[in-house]
């Protein structure tokens, strides 16, 4: 299936998001590596099989061998940092900041892609597991970088509409057992 696809599953009350869908993905102006290792990463942070199987095909056909790589590898290591940083940054105790993270994150120094590139997946995902520390973190290095607010909203309302997009279909996908 295709990005069509995933449209025509979604239900009449999730008009919305077929719209949105459309733009956000289908008419984006972001440069292909950029907007499908976005879709990507996202959709694996979604958590979705429906989403992920629909987006994966179209996404690994647009991206380079290495930037397929480099985009779920930004989906994982966010998945561990974003609840270790959000866990620290939400506990009271603020010594917890000056404790050594102990924890292997060479990918974000050698991601294998244009830095930038791994920075706004990296966002991404950080903006659907809703890590506060890792999006400002993020965003700091993508602004340094240059890169517009523009581009980086751009980052946020695809992982918006992703995480909706998955969240109705794996509802109505319960709601059809």
């Amino acid at each position: 299936m295709s990005l069509d696809s995933l449209k025509s599953a979604l239900p009449d009350y999730a008009k919305d998001l077929k719209l949105n869908l459309g733009s956000v993905i289908g008419n984006s102006e972001l440069p292909a590596q950029q907007l499908w290792g976005t879709v990507l990463a996202t959709a694996i942070a979604s958590r979705s099989a429906i989403v992920l199987r629909e987006l994966e095909p179209e996404a690994k056909a647009n991206l380079s061998p290495e930037a397929y790589t480099a985009a779920k590898s930004a989906a994982a290591v966010m998945a561990m940092n974003n609840v270790f940083y959000r866990t620290r940054h939400l506990l009271s105790d603020h010594e917890y900041g000056s404790l050594r993270a102990g924890l292997r994150m060479n990918v974000i120094g050698n991601p294998g892609v244009d830095k930038v590139d791994f920075e706004l997946w990296s966002f991404a995902v950080s903006a659907i597991n809703g890590c506060g520390m890792c999006l400002d973190s993020h965003e700091q290095v993508l602004r340094k970088a240059g890169v517009e607010r523009e581009v980086v909203q751009e980052a946020f309302k695809i992982a918006s509409v992703i995480q909706a997009v998955a969240v109705t279909l794996d509802a109505e996908a319960v709601l059809a057992e």
